[in-house]
C-alpha cells in the first residue's frame, strides 16, 4: 500500500489519541472509588443484616421482660392477697394456716427467682440496646462515607467524560485527514494488536514492539519510496519513518 508521509504522521498522531482514550477508558473502569464503593456496600450490607437481627433480638427481649414482670406481678398479687389472709385472723385451723405460710413462703421464694429473672432479661435487653445503637452509628457512618465516595467518583468520571469527549473531538478531525483505505488497515490492525496499529520507527527500533530492526532491515528501508507503507517484520504493525528514524 502507498500513503503520503504526511498521511502516515497523521497516523502516529491517531494513535496517539487513540491510546489516551485507552488510557482514559482504563481509568474510568478502575477508579480507586470503584473499589471503596464495592467494599462500603459489602460493609453497609452486613451492617445492615445486624441491625435487623439486634433489633429482633431487642424485640424479643421486651418482650421476654413483660412476660417476665407480669409473672413476678401474678405471683407478688397471690403472695399479698395470702399474707392479707393471714394477717387478718381468717385462718383458724393449724393445719390450714400451716398450709398458708407454707405457700406464703414458697410465693416470696418463686417471686425472688422470677425477679432475678427479670434483672437478667433487663441486663441483656441493655446490652442489646447498646450493641444497636453502635450499629446504627457504624451504619450510619458507613452510608456517609459511601455517599462521599459517590461524589468523588462522580466527580472524577466526569473529568474523564470531558477529557475523553475533548479527544474524541481531535480524533474526528485528525481521522477526516486520513485516506480511508489507510485508516481501515490502521484500525484493523490497532483492533489485532492490542490497541496500537502504527508506531514510528525511532533510532532503528520498532516503538510498537521496542525491538531494534536488523541492519537489512534498515537498509531496505532507507532505499523505500517515501511514500511505501512499511510492516515491522516483528509485531506487522505499521512503521513510520520520522526525523528520529535513524535511517
Amino acid at each position: 500500500m502507498k500513503a503520503e508521509p504526511a498521511d502516515q504522521i497523521r497516523l502516529l498522531d491517531l494513535q496517539e489519541i487513540d491510546s489516551k482514550l485507552a488510557q482514559l477508558a482504563y481509568r474510568a473502569r478502575t477508579l480507586p472509588e470503584i473499589a471503596e464503593l464495592q467494599r462500603l456496600d459489602t460493609g453497609i450490607e452486613e451492617l445492615r443484616g445486624k441491625v435487623a437481627a439486634t433489633e429482633t433480638e431487642l424485640s424479643d427481649l421486651d418482650r421476654e421482660q413483660r412476660k417476665a414482670e407480669s409473672d413476678v406481678e401474678q405471683v407478688r398479687s397471690r403472695s399479698d392477697r395470702d399474707s392479707k389472709r393471714l394477717d387478718a385472723g381468717q385462718v383458724s385451723s393449724p393445719k390450714e394456716l400451716e398450709r398458708l405460710q407454707s405457700e406464703i413462703a414458697s410465693l416470696r421464694s418463686r417471686q425472688s427467682e422470677l425477679e432475678d429473672i427479670v434483672l437478667e432479661v433487663m441486663e441483656r435487653r441493655e446490652t442489646a440496646a447498646e450493641r444497636l445503637a453502635e450499629l446504627r452509628k457504624e451504619l450510619a457512618d458507613s452510608e456517609a462515607a459511601r455517599e462521599a465516595a459517590e461524589e468523588r467518583r462522580s466527580s472524577a468520571a466526569l473529568e474523564i467524560k470531558d477529557e475523553e469527549a475533548s479527544y474524541k473531538e481531535r480524533r474526528e478531525r485528525i481521522a477526516a485527514e486520513v485516506p480511508d483505505d489507510l485508516l481501515a488497515l490502521y484500525t484493523k490492525l490497532r483492533d489485532q494488536y492490542d490497541g496500537v496499529g502504527v508506531a514510528a520507527l525511532q533510532y532503528g527500533r520498532c516503538q510498537g514492539c521496542k525491538l531494534a530492526l536488523s541492519t537489512a532491515e534498515l537498509g531496505q528501508m532507507r532505499t523505500a519510496a517515501p511514500d511505501e507503507l512499511l510492516r515491522c517484520e516483528e509485531c506487522r504493525r505499521i512503521l513510520v519513518r520520522t526525523s528520529e528514524s535513524g535511517l
